[in-house]
């Protein structure tokens, strides 16, 4: 697992400017560094060694330097391309899944990419033409950025990196702050910083002669193929361990975290790992907050180790902003504070980690599925009634049962932006005071253009198609990356695999969910060899007692302070904020999911735009 940089166009001091954008993800890859400089391009590499440790160090070329190559990433089926490539004539000087992309790029050009099994962000550099290819993998599991300013395509694998180069200007888009405020996380190609802009996940790219084109090369659709649940439990269970066996590969020990729940447990067991890793939370609420006790005891049932950490609100509160600076752009998921502990003590022990990110997605995981399926005596009522309904609630105070009314009121397509739906545009609209954040646009209209793509879908799969094409890439797959890689580890999600999503796809509705649990196929998978106890075990998730803190003395303060600022003065009405915190802070109502959004923004604001 690794980083990399690189921007095209000459500059003075390029080799300079390229060695301080290299240092700011040094964290990605504290191995080793490399560089490649021309007159037209300046490439940056900083590598953790995971497979062929000697002779995997970038940038790489092909036997007669025609082609640089920088690369993020593992290709899980690099051996059998090597096979075809040596078959077709290429002649290979590595053992690494590295120089495969690069012989593979010459075989087969853009068409190499579908070819893939892995998670990667790559570029690829002709210096024979000038021109530029890049490729980011199917799910998005590995990030990529890119910018154009002063006449230079600067890219890399995040951000911070650009601050170095001496034509980025760094400038906040407020319209992504509108969106954000819904979605808990930034939801288009657009980033937080003006200009900067996301590779989606399953695109390549080509830039050349100041031209840039990109193409989409998969789209994740679903197609229900008739077949008993025992039928395509047995197909998971099948396809689960064939994933986890090819994520295995390295030339390191690989070992893997560990929830009370059943896909990192699933995972932890089929990959006969040697040690697991949990964190947890010790609070007023007992074990609410805290897994440790089940993983420890699902790890004895296993026959393997576990190494866990109890995270103190100090800690916690302590390396927030850090953790923000880590993810480039703010991202109010308060799990992904718990991921950065965990990665921490992981990588004190071993270089890469299994984890269970995805199966929810692809398998209907999370109980918010469920709403379309559970229908009540009201659900039978016309829906121009209903409709009428929610409306008239939707300007009434919140109380119980109201927001069930509303939502009842809407089509999924209005009422379904993913699993976090934070603030309404109503409510946004309420505390926001840039212009171009009030004028951003609706959730529903962000979301339109996926769900026109899955208007053939029953409401359930829609909604599965809405999260892995936004929910899944913006806030589950980038908190794994940037925390883990936070720690100079290597995080692999067997789950988000090609083979798995060819079987996912084709699962019946009925054996994926029901109204009374999720996941189906995949829990009677696993309770193959898992206990009852941990496959229809609820998801918890590294659950975070954020509303807990911030109904004590102390937090409430921190985050007071926070929203009296001028900073917050400059973006929000501060007075509603703090409207919004009092009520929290008197148990009136549970805002903190609202309350930590705000505060997340102004902690990654004071990150990237106040500190010098």
């Amino acid at each position: 697992m690794c980083g990399f940089v690189g921007f095209t166009n000459k500059i003075a001091d390029d080799g300079t400017v390229l060695e301080k954008m290299m240092n700011r993800i040094i964290h990605r890859g504290p191995d080793s560094a490399g560089k490649f400089v021309d007159n037209n391009i300046a490439m940056g590499f900083r590598r953790l060694s995971i497979i062929d440790l000697p002779d995997g160090d970038q940038p790489m070329f092909n036997e007669d330097r025609t082609l640089v190559l920088t690369f993020n990433g593992e290709i899980y089926n690099y051996k059998a391309l090597k096979e075809e490539l040596l078959s077709l004539g290429h002649t290979f000087s590595n053992n690494s899944d590295s120089e495969v992309l690069l012989h593979g790029f010459e075989e087969w050009g853009e068409d190499l990419v579908p070819k893939l099994r892995g998670m990667f962000a790559f570029v690829i550099y002709n210096r024979k033409d000038g021109a530029v290819f890049g490729a980011r993998d199917m799910f998005g599991i590995k990030p990529f950025y890119y910018t154009f300013m002063d006449g230079s395509f600067i890219y890399g694998s995040e951000i911070k990196t650009f601050l170095e180069h001496p034509s980025f200007n760094k400038e906040l888009n407020e319209a992504v702050l509108g969106h954000y405020l819904s979605f808990q996380y930034s939801p288009t190609e657009e980033t937080f910083f003006k200009g900067v802009f996301k590779i989606p996940a399953a695109h390549y790219f080509w830039y050349c002669d100041g031209k840039f084109k990109k193409e989409r090369y998969f789209i994740p659709d679903f197609c229900e193929s008739p077949g008993s649940i025992e039928y395509y439990s047995d197909l998971t269970d099948e396809a689960v361990r064939e994933s986890v066996e090819a994520h295995k590969i390295a030339d390191v020990e690989v070992g893997s975290f560990l929830s009370s729940g059943i896909d990192s447990s699933y995972i932890a067991e089929a990959a006969s790992v040697d040690k697991t890793f949990t964190v947890g939370f010790e609070t007023s609420q007992g074990d609410r907050y805290n897994e440790i006790s089940y993983a420890k005891d699902f790890a004895k049932e296993i026959n393997v180790e576990n190494i866990s950490k109890v995270i103190t609100p100090q800690e916690y509160w302590d390396t927030f902003p850090l953790i923000q600076y880590h993810m480039d752009e703010p991202l109010a998921d308060p799990a992904a504070i718990a991921l950065y502990f965990v990665s921490k003590l992981a990588s004190e022990h071993v270089k890469v980690v299994m984890s269970g990110e995805g199966a929810d997605e692809l398998f209907c995981g999370y109980r918010i599925y469920q709403e379309p399926i559970t229908l009540t005596s009201y659900d039978r009522l016309p829906f121009w009634f209903k409709r009428a309904v929610g409306h008239v609630c939707s300007i009434l105070p919140k109380k119980r049962g109201i927001n069930y009314l509303i939502r009842r009121g809407k089509r999924i397509e209005e009422r379904f932006i993913g699993n976090a739906n934070i603030f309404s545009l109503r409510e946004r609209k309420a505390i926001l005071k840039s212009e171009a954040a009030l004028m951003a646009a609706s959730p529903k209209e962000i979301c339109s253009g996926i769900y026109s793509e899955a208007k053939e879908l029953d409401d359930v799969t829609k909604m599965q198609y809405l999260d892995i094409n936004m929910w899944l890439v913006g806030d589950i797959l980038l908190k794994a990356d940037k925390t883990s890689m936070a720690n100079s580890l290597e995080l692999r999600v067997p789950f988000l695999d090609k083979k798995v999503f060819e079987l996912a796809r084709k699962i019946p509705l009925n054996c994926k969910i029901d109204t009374g649990s999720t996941k189906l196929c995949l829990r009677k998978a696993a309770q193959r060899k898992l206990s009852l106890r941990t496959a229809n075990k609820e998801k918890l998730g590294f659950p975070v007692p954020i509303r807990e803190w911030l109904r004590q003395e102390r937090y409430y303060n921190i985050v007071k302070e926070a929203f009296c600022s001028e900073e917050a003065a400059g973006y929000f009405d501060t007075s509603k904020l703090l409207k919004l915190l009092d009520r929290h802070f008197s148990g009136k109502e549970d805002l903190s999911r609202k309350i930590w959004t705000v505060y997340t923004f102004l902690v990654w604001y004071n990150e990237f735009f106040i500190k010098v």
